[in-house]
């Protein structure tokens, strides 16, 4: 099993080049089930998710190729992969492959779509809360699906003639339903208005790759979708958003370790309310036409309260990257999080490293420390583990983090773009 070894004290000083966002890049795959026509994504991040879901997708019958990779001085570096779902030859997804990931649990909305019944096994991924997919099951249903657990499995039929557009009202706000009712909208026969939708960016990227492969929706970005079904979708050309919590990862890791980055292809605009945040803790940041400077000259860090919300808010992907910026920070910060219930489980990882975080209920009391000291520690999911790479920057000795395939998951080249900024960094292979 992998580990990395970070060996903290080095500024960060250069240039990072952000990858296609893992948030987008997954449903936007998910998407070619969709059509019979050709679907071609650019910016698609090398991530192990995204390997995964391509395993996936080629169980329902989905071919795959990779057409080129952009050069590492474009801001646009990941690769170019085309999906072909002219054949669904498999309408059922098993639980050997779902229980992988959480994600390829949407699969259940297009294949329902297109060929009128799905069975997919209930999901799997990181062990950050119970999030249960009822949210999903009944914008299916408002659209007219009968669906039935069985097993673990979710087993979904459309009725004759397809699904029929309808009022999707969301009590509160779930991106996995969003796309799933996105998606399942697209082809059903009317209208379908979809209330209190995500709005992250992510979810946006999608909705306008819909809109290029021929669906009608409007209001995207917004709370409030309208979407008139059409017959078929056809194929399309669509480059994959940039990644905004990797964006907001390397933010705090210039403010925790210090120096001179400019990120290449870094969205702003995707991220207004957490560059806010940290630039109230002492973090020069400054928006360019191709990308963010982040420039930090000193060693104070202010510590600052902050409560996960959805977008526009603070994102809960966030969260552990910036408590791990807090545990630097002069005095005490409280840090809330509103989205998942168990999403806490770095900071008993954290205190090894010598931070002072005590827990009560949905809020973590953050008091900031002189020093951390190198550890060997261990990754507990996906965001946590790039947290104590960001704690890592500034210990004194040797970090060394286990579990890192949870990291693979979702960071493209963490230990490639870390060292290009000076941190003294590597991976251990056994």
């Amino acid at each position: 099993m992998d580990r990395i070894k970070i060996t903290g004290g080095n500024p960060m000083n250069g240039e990072m080049v952000i990858s296609g966002a893992k948030n987008a890049a997954l449903p936007l795959m998910i998407t070619s089930l969709l059509t019979d026509k050709p679907l071609t994504l650019g910016n698609m991040p090398r991530l192990a998710d995204v390997n995964t879901l391509n395993r996936i997708l080629g169980n329902h019958g989905v071919n795959f190729s990779v057409q080129g990779k952009r050069k590492s001085s474009d801001s646009l570096f990941g690769e170019t992969v085309a999906y072909d779902a002219k054949d669904i030859v498999d309408t059922t997804a098993p639980y050997e492959m779902v229980s992988r990931m959480r994600a390829s649990f949407w699969v259940l909305a297009p294949l329902l779509a297109r060929m009128g019944e799905a069975k997919v096994s209930l999901p799997g991924g990181c062990a950050i809360g119970t999030r249960p997919v009822d949210l999903h099951l009944s914008a299916l249903k408002a659209l007219g699906a009968q669906i039935e657990l069985e097993n673990g499995y979710v087993i979904a039929k459309a009725p004759q003639g397809g699904l029929t557009g309808g009022i999707i009202d969301f009590p509160m706000v779930s991106v996995g339903a969003t796309h799933q009712a996105l998606m399942a909208a697209t082809l059903a026969k009317g209208q379908t208005v979809i209330k209190g939708a995500a709005c992250e960016p992510e979810v946006t990227d999608v909705a306008e790759c819909l809109v290029k492969m021929g669906a009608k929706i409007e209001g995207i970005g917004t709370p409030n979708l309208t979407i008139e079904g059409v017959d078929c979708l056809g194929g399309a050309q669509h480059n994959v958003v940039a990644d905004r919590i990797e964006t907001g990862t390397f933010i705090m890791s210039v403010a925790m370790a210090g120096g001179d980055v400019f990120l290449k292809g870094a969205r702003a605009d995707t991220l207004e309310n957490a560059i806010e945040v940290i630039c109230q803790t002492g973090a020069q940041i400054e928006v360019q036409d191709e990308g963010i400077r982040v420039v930090k000259t000193n060693s104070d860090i202010q510590a600052i309260d902050v409560i996960t919300m959805p977008y526009p808010g603070f994102p809960t992907d966030l969260q552990a990257q910036f408590m791990a910026l807090m545990v630097k920070a002069k005095g005490v910060s409280r840090i809330q999080e509103t989205i998942f219930e168990n999403r806490f489980m770095h900071v008993q990882e954290l205190a090894r490293l010598g931070a002072k975080i005590q827990l009560e209920g949905d809020t973590a009391i953050v008091t900031g420390v002189d020093s951390l000291h190198g550890a060997q520690v261990m990754a507990t999911d996906l965001r946590a583990s790039v947290s104590l790479a960001i704690a890592a920057l500034v210990a004194e000795g040797e970090t060394e983090i286990s579990r890192i395939y949870h990291l693979d998951r979702g960071f493209e080249n963490l230990e490639e773009k870390f060292r290009g900024v000076g941190v003294q960094i590597e991976r251990v292979s056994e």
